[in-house]
């Protein structure tokens, strides 16, 4: 398959990066049971790929802007472009040894994500988008899911930390939301749920407090499949607001409808007593 030259740099710095993330998830196993435990080893795991991902990148577009999740924003000479990476999004599940991670890539245009690199060592899936170009998973082109019943749909979500979000109305959408899809799920790596629901694997997924390497080459996977893709508002903020919302033009519409709901709905502890 023929790639542009900008996907092919994104792609090569995403495998490259990814060398070192299978070496590291293969001696998790082993530090399971080590004194000092794996949480050391996974953030030294991280911010590796995360310098070659960026060395990678500077060199091919030495002038693009860089925000990565360890090492935080650096100015480019070039004010139009931004990379926006994320080495290890799904921390908590490679450190599990569970192989369900990816090394996710952004590219910004004057505020608008360009294209995207979702790639997962574990099984070598490999999903890729080009503003105007399509989305792809390795070689095979990407639509979202054609449902247009939420009552037929498999949804992600998110199960926020107590230390982390508004619990409480992440409760109050998971009642709404369980009452009207087919099925809710919670895998813990964003940019994995978004490039998922390019595939059509997903009909749609939501989150709030998403950080912008969380969300960024989603994006790009989820507009280049044909998917609408906002806040938790309905509007196009994600970066700036950390809610997303995302999938078909149908279901997009009723979740945010449930959503919506959800955040005018009393409290969960008044609703068990009434």
């Amino acid at each position: 398959m023929l790639r542009s030259a900008l996907l092919n740099v994104m792609i090569k710095a995403a495998r490259k990066a990814s060398r070192t993330l299978k070496r590291d998830f293969g001696e998790i196993e082993h530090l399971q049971t080590s004194l000092k435990g794996p949480a050391n080893f996974v953030t030294a795991a991280d911010r590796h790929a995360e310098e070659i991902l960026r060395e990678e990148l500077e060199h091919a577009r030495p002038g693009y802007g860089f925000l990565g999740e360890e090492g935080g924003a650096r100015e480019g000479s070039d004010k139009t472009h931004r990379w926006i990476v994320d080495p290890l999004d799904g921390t908590l599940n490679f450190l599990h040894g569970i192989p369900h991670f990816a090394i996710s890539i952004g590219l910004e245009r004057e505020g608008t994500m360009v294209a995207g690199v979702v790639y997962n060592p574990a099984n070598d899936e490999l999903f890729t988008a080009e503003r105007g170009k399509g989305a792809f998973l390795n070689d095979q082109r990407l639509r979202v899911a054609a449902r247009k019943r939420l009552g037929d749909a498999v949804v992600a979500c998110a199960l926020p930390h107590p230390s982390r979000g508004d619990v409480e109305l992440a409760r109050s959408e998971h009642i709404v939301m369980q009452e009207r899809v087919a099925g809710l799920r919670r895998f813990g790596a964003a940019a994995l749920d978004l490039a998922w629901v390019a595939a059509g694997r997903l009909d749609g997924y939501w989150e709030r407090s998403l950080s912008p390497w969380d969300m960024a080459a989603g994006i790009a996977l989820v507009r280049e499949a044909g998917g609408f893709i906002t806040d938790l508002d309905g509007c196009e903020e994600m970066i700036k607001t950390g809610g997303i919302l995302a999938g078909n033009e149908d279901i997009h519409r009723e979740m945010l409808r449930a959503l919506k709901e959800a955040q005018k709905a009393p409290p969960i502890a008044q609703r068990s007593t009434a």
